[in-house]
């Protein structure tokens, strides 16, 4: 009687988690990406499926998940972005779809949006309008935080809509409020006509970086360049939105709008020199740079102040 040689269980034939993640981490730190192992790990959990902080008790990598892992860090060494290889981006406490047509969405984005949210928490039924929206992350964080909040998301871009259009229909799903989404170009003399002089918070993550500066690869090959660039000063939307804004601010509203960190000095001279501004202030992101300016909507009057509460809380 002959003996057939036992099959190796699929057991035998997995990868452990670790040394897939420390092969691939290694690779992409000789690719340049930082934060080389964060991204290894996070790429390991999306293709076992599980959460990154629970990856060391997965199973290992079956011979088709390792396929498909290495060749995901494959792209990733490419510089495809990590949120299109994953089809999501995380922002506060909001997970948006995202891929190509859109810009993604950044980290430094939620100190602005965080921002308007408290601002926005301290107004009685506040109207909230998001520039340049996106993937809609600051209006539908927004939404998410504030239920109270009317919000509408204004972009152009048609790869841009599908996007904000697809997780604003998401997240009104999963039971937050829903934003009204607005197709117009922000620097149109009339944007928003029905909304003059109504807006308790507006908020704008333009494009802002000026056309002779070298991005990093995931930005200039993937990201859509009207989304990025603005003119050679990095300021041809960032002009007219403030003009705008102050049109369409009810008095003592609020603007946040963010910026290059090489115009920390210039778009708040630019507030106060448009002379409808008061309690115009500077912020600085995570790693100490000018990241946005924020300003009120000056009353009628010669003193034009934020009131008590916005007063207390950003100051």
């Amino acid at each position: 009687m002959s003996i057939l040689p036992q099959q190796p269980s699929e057991g035998t034939n997995r990868e452990r988690p670790t040394l897939a993640v420390a092969r691939a981490a290694r690779r992409l730190a000789d690719a340049g990406v930082e934060g080389a192992r964060v991204e290894a790990e996070l790429l390991a959990a999306y293709v076992l499926g599980v959460p990154r902080g629970r990856l060391a008790l997965a199973d290992g990598f079956t011979p088709a998940q390792r396929d498909r892992f290495d060749a995901l860090v494959a792209r990733r060494a490419e510089r495809e972005p990590l949120q299109h290889l994953t089809g999501v981006a995380a922002f506060r406490h909001l997970e948006l779809a995202v891929g190509p047509g859109a810009f993604v969405p950044r980290p430094e984005t939620e100190l602005l949006a965080g921002w308007g949210v408290e601002v926005a928490r301290h107004r009685a039924a506040p109207l909230v309008v998001d520039l340049c929206s996106g993937s809609g992350a600051i209006a539908l964080a927004v939404a998410q935080e504030v239920p109270a909040a009317r919000v509408v998301a204004v972009e152009r871009s048609p790869e841009a809509l599908s996007w904000l259009r697809r997780n604003a229909t998401d997240r009104a799903a999963a039971g937050d409020r829903p934003i009204e989404v607005v197709t117009a170009d922000v620097t149109a003399p009339d944007l928003l006509a029905g909304l003059v002089g109504r807006v308790d918070v507006l908020l704008c993550n333009p494009p802002y970086v000026p056309a002779d500066v070298v991005v990093p690869p995931e930005v200039g090959r993937h990201d859509p360049a009207p989304a990025v660039f603005a003119g050679p000063d990095g300021l041809a939307v960032i002009r007219p939105v403030l003009v705008r804004a102050a049109t369409l601010l009810r008095p003592d509203g609020v603007l946040g709008i963010e910026h290059d960190d090489t115009h920390g000095e210039v778009v708040p001279r630019l507030l106060a020199e448009d002379g409808r501004y008061a309690s115009i202030a500077d912020h600085v992101d995570l790693s100490g740079r000018p990241r946005f300016a924020t300003a009120s909507r000056r009353a009628d009057g010669p003193h034009a102040v934020g009131g008590p509460a916005w007063q207390t809380a950003f100051s």
